[in-house]
């Protein structure tokens, strides 16, 4: 069997990457996943005056800060007219059949590993109950894909900030690599403190073969056995990290190709690149993600809460806290049976206590009621990252911002086999200026 082949089985396929030609100014060209600073527009007015009229993935993506505007669909269309004139003008140079070994410098000191790769959308099914070699480990919500898939459905590029997980404690698949002689693809200096990216190709067929046979040797059910306690649920190789409904969109896109007749098996839709990571990279830590609430009535929200969770027997006690204790009253969250979300407003700090929960996890019990809430209610919500953040964002009087705790990334692949996936936002990989940075993108249309 060909390495192609035996890459395959384990629902890759090697990519003919896409990365700024020779004279592109690389710092301007890589920024920040879309899905970032979705409260700071300040943060991306700044990366446009860095960027001016340089090519740069920034004219290629739709960051979420601007999802609101009123004219959303003229910003898609200035990204597909990008997106044909940097092909039609060189600014982007294809590369010979390869993945791309990544390391990312963090400005912590730390270094991430990663290995750019196509992976195969029919492997994928981001479903409850699903047994996919490829799983989701957030709930996918479908009202989300929508505008996502209005940007992607007519563009001729893909640009990922997908970061797909590997359970990988010998470090037999990526870290290998790092040992052996390759082509440098790039090496830039990441603007707003992203700190450094470098990039090298991976093509000799011995080392797509050594990739190839790691990960089958992962995929065994003998080894799920014994690492999850289950085998049963189908092979459980690659679990989403960030970019959970990037991947979803790629793959509702795919399966209306089908649908319609245009797919193809070759065709280059079928296919996502994505970054591979192993869970065990020693910079890779699981961050919460907190919530901040805007207009809304924060006496309101918690007598509701009150209500709404007491009918599903839960007992919840709103009680006035002090600033300092924040990391205590997050550390109460260890399994004795008690969920506590510390929380601060314009009007102080405080702390939710949930007793006899509805959900496992605390940021379960929050998410659902917020999203009734919300809906009935109206006031908007965001995802952010940093304590900090939370409470410069939760100054205002009709704002209410809440910390979560983080979950153990060990137990990542273990509940997602048993459980299925988390719920929404659960956890992030890193916070905000430690996300991928756009460099690499692929072609998926003919």
């Amino acid at each position: 069997m060909n390495e192609a082949s035996l890459l395959a089985e384990v629902g890759l396929q090697i990519p003919r990457i896409l990365l700024p030609a020779p004279g592109v100014d690389a710092s301007a060209w890589a920024v920040v996943a879309c899905d970032q600073y979705t409260s700071e527009p300040e943060y991306w007015e700044a990366v446009d005056r860095r960027v001016g009229a340089l090519p740069s993935t920034l004219r290629l993506i739709y960051p979420e800060v601007y999802l609101n505007e009123a004219d959303g669909q003229a910003r898609v269309t200035r990204i597909n007219a990008s997106m044909r004139q940097y092909l039609e003008t060189d600014v982007l140079q294809i590369s010979e059949p390869g993945f791309v070994l990544v390391e990312r410098h963090l400005p912590s000191g730390k270094k991430r590993l990663g290995l750019m790769v196509a992976l195969d959308l029919e492997r994928y099914d981001f479903s409850p109950g699903s047994t996919s070699l490829v799983r989701a480990t957030e709930g996918t919500i479908l009202d989300r894909l929508p505008p996502r898939i209005q940007i992607r459905k007519n563009a001729a590029l893909e640009l990922p900030h997908i970061m797909v997980l590997i359970d990988d404690p010998e470090r037999t698949v990526i870290e290998p690599l790092q040992r052996a002689a390759l082509d440098p693809a790039y090496d830039v200096a990441l603007m707003q403190g992203g700190g450094r990216l470098t990039g090298r190709f991976v093509r000799a067929p011995a080392l797509m073969a050594g990739i190839g046979n790691a990960l089958a040797a992962l995929a065994r059910t003998e080894l799920m056995v014994k690492k999850y306690g289950a085998g049963d649920r189908g092979s459980f190789l690659f679990a989403m990290g960030d970019g959970n409904h990037s991947l979803a969109t790629a793959k509702a896109i795919w399966e209306e190709m089908k649908k319609s007749g245009t797919a193809t098996p070759d065709h280059p839709a079928r296919f996502a690149l994505v970054e591979l990571v192993n869970l065990h990279d020693d910079s890779l830590e699981f961050e919460a993600i907190h919530r901040v609430l805007f207009h809304v009535d924060s006496a309101k929200l918690f007598s509701e809460m009150e209500t709404v969770l007491a009918r599903k027997g839960a007992k919840v006690a709103v009680t006035l806290e002090s600033h300092d204790k924040l990391s205590a009253l997050l550390a109460e969250n260890d399994g004795s049976g008690v969920q506590v979300i510390p929380f601060v407003s314009a009007q102080g700090w405080g702390a939710l206590r949930i007793t006899h929960s509805p959900h496992t996890l605390a940021v379960g019990a929050l998410q659902n009621f917020l999203d009734g809430y919300l809906k009935a209610h109206g006031g908007d919500i965001d995802y952010v990252h940093g304590d900090e953040t939370v409470v410069r964002l939760s100054s205002s009087p009709d704002r209410l911002g809440f910390f979560l705790p983080s979950i153990a990334k060990h137990d990542l692949f273990r509940t997602v086999l048993r459980d299925g996936p988390l719920p929404r936002k659960a956890f992030s990989m890193g916070e905000a200026h430690e996300k991928r940075f756009y460099m690499e993108a692929r072609r998926i249309t003919p």
